[in-house]
Order: structure tokens, then sequence, then C-alpha cells
């Protein structure tokens, strides 16, 4: 199945998963979907992940965080679309519900969250939030 927007189709199968309350979801893994979930990961917004090698394309399986029953990812949400990119400079990193929540940034250090990316003082296209 071909997508329009992969990284919109990560998000929302990831968002499904944690409404059906499941234990992990796979998905069709890419370089970019496992930067994503590492940084997921380093951000305690995911138990973990891995990559489950099959013959016609690797499937990431991320493996979802709860505490006490309720999931650590309450919302998840593509900024920068196909359609219409969404740049920020190093002055201009966003906020997500005033630090509790977390932007992904495609920079040219790579994937990097909003805190990393202010730290490395490096701007890029706002790949989307997580709250």
């Amino acid at each position: 199945m071909h997508t329009t927007d992969p990284i919109a189709d990560f998000l929302t199968r990831i968002r499904n998963a944690v409404k059906a309350k499941k234990k992990f979801v796979d998905i069709p893994s890419s370089k970019m979907k496992i930067s994503l979930a590492e940084i997921l990961k380093n951000n305690k917004f995911i138990r973990d992940y891995n990559v489950v090698e099959d013959k016609k394309q690797n499937i990431l399986r991320v493996h979802l965080q709860y505490v006490n029953g309720a999931p650590s990812i309450t919302g998840m949400k593509r900024i920068s679309k196909p359609g219409l990119k969404n740049y920020v400079g190093k002055d201009e990193l966003p906020r997500v519900l005033n630090g509790l929540g977390m932007a992904v940034l495609s920079t040219p250090k790579g994937l990097l969250s909003d805190k990393q990316a202010k730290k490395e003082a490096v701007g890029g296209e706002v790949v989307c939030h997580v709250w």
C-alpha cells in the first residue's frame, strides 16, 4: 500500500493503538520512522521499539508505554504536511503545552526533539507535536 504521507500514517497508527490500549503496533519501517521512534523512546513516550525483518519490507514494532493504565501519549499532531511545509529558525522553536509536550524537528543534524534542537542551536522543519 502506498501512502502519500508516511509520517502521518505512523502517527495515526500509534494514536489508534493507544486508543485501543494495544501493547504494541506494527508499522512499515523507514529510516525516518526509526529515528522518530528513537526520539519518542528517549523522551519516554514509548517503552521500546524494534525492527522485525521481513522478505518484502521490514516492520517497525513500537511497544507502547502505559503508566497506571493511562497511556504516556495523550495526543500527536502532524504539523508540516507534504502540501504545506512548516519551517522554524533556531530562535522560534515551538513549545508544546508549555513544555509538557514536545515538538520533533527535521534539522540538518537529523531528527531532533525541540530541547535537543535548542541545545544544538538549529532550526528546521517541524514534523509533529507529541504530548
